[in-house]
């Protein structure tokens, strides 16, 4: 099945779909010491990725629940955080808040398209993990009754952002704070199929969001933690299922598209000139930088929504030298 058609699959089922969030790619030497990254398992389907400071690398599980770490210098990852953990079912987004010392994690039941949920049915949720000992934090149910619970970034002010895939909006969790609550809603992100996937808040101060299957990038102004005017940006050149995204500079974008490309996406104004960096890629869903290097994720999640099952490859996530800002 094509990302399209996934993509189409998931809608039939609800009024959105889940997608991804990581980085793949390749690399000459001087990008770093290592090259790739290799997940054990037959079928862990890693789905987004983060990094601590330090070179630390930490990716989610979307078949097999819990979450993977990647010491300094290691090319393997090895299981951090146990499947089930924390009352966590499918983690699809992760975001290392090494100010606050957590890591957010997004649980999510995938159970409607063939994923059954590690440790039987539950909440969706935003899930809080020590950044350190990988101890439970906290636990945040998304409001409503469709909901998806997909990527998230934390503010300066320490607000955790989250993207819900299934409705056109973005929730917050403000720090202290008891429940999540609407934070960005606006009739531009109701689009067909899934809603707001790739989440992020750029150089510039404002966030920006897209939706997997719309092709579209908008900006969404902040401005003392409140949000302000949606706009979409006028894209260079169509972009097909675009997933997650981070900072890149003093005001620029890394972006994936689940159909193969990895992105700098140069903001100007109301426009945005997307420069593709490497291709070719087994549906990457998410990236992450670390110096000068970007890590790519592959997702291959088209293997996994098959029918039939798919065969995926060993799951990698690659190291690629990134451009100047």
């Amino acid at each position: 099945m094509s990302v399209g058609r996934f993509a189409r699959a998931l809608a039939r089922v609800l009024p959105a779909a889940a997608a991804c969030a990581i980085i793949a790619g390749t690399a000459s030497p001087r990008a770093a010491e290592r090259a790739e990254i290799t997940f054990p398992g037959e079928r862990p389907y890693p789905e987004s990725i983060t990094a601590t400071s330090d070179g630390t690398l930490i990716a989610g599980s979307l078949n097999e629940g819990g979450v993977f770490r990647v010491p300094p210098g290691s090319s393997v990852a090895e299981r951090w955080i146990a499947p089930g953990a924390n009352d966590s079912m499918t983690i699809l987004g992760v975001y290392a808040d090494e100010k606050g010392g957590t890591l957010w994690a997004c649980s999510t039941n995938l159970g409607a398209f063939g994923v059954p949920p590690p440790g039987g049915a539950k909440p969706i949720a935003l899930k809080a993990f020590d950044l350190k000992s990988g101890a439970a934090k906290g636990s945040w149910p998304l409001p409503g009754d469709k909901s998806l619970c997909n990527d998230m970034v934390v503010g300066t002010d320490g607000t955790v952002y989250v993207a819900d895939l299934f409705q056109p909006h973005v929730l917050a969790l403000r720090p202290g704070g008891k429940a999540l609550e609407v934070w960005a809603e606006s009739p531009l992100f109701n689009g067909e199929g899934p809603q707001l996937d790739g989440i992020t808040i750029a150089g510039d101060g404002n966030m920006y969001v897209n939706p997997y299957a719309g092709g579209k990038l908008f900006r969404i102004e902040m401005k003392d933690g409140a949000a302000g005017k949606v706009t979409e940006l006028k894209l260079s050149q169509p972009i097909d299922h675009p997933d997650g995204m981070r900072p890149f500079g003093a005001k620029d974008l890394l972006m994936t598209e689940g159909g193969g490309n990895f992105d700098v996406v140069r903001l100007e104004g109301d426009a945005a000139k997307v420069e593709v960096v490497r291709d070719k890629f087994k549906g990457p869903c998410a990236v992450v930088q670390t110096g000068d290097t970007a890590w790519v994720l592959e997702g291959q999640q088209n293997t996994l929504f098959k029918k039939d099952g798919g065969k995926p490859t060993t799951f990698k996530a690659f190291a690629v030298s990134l451009p100047s800002h």
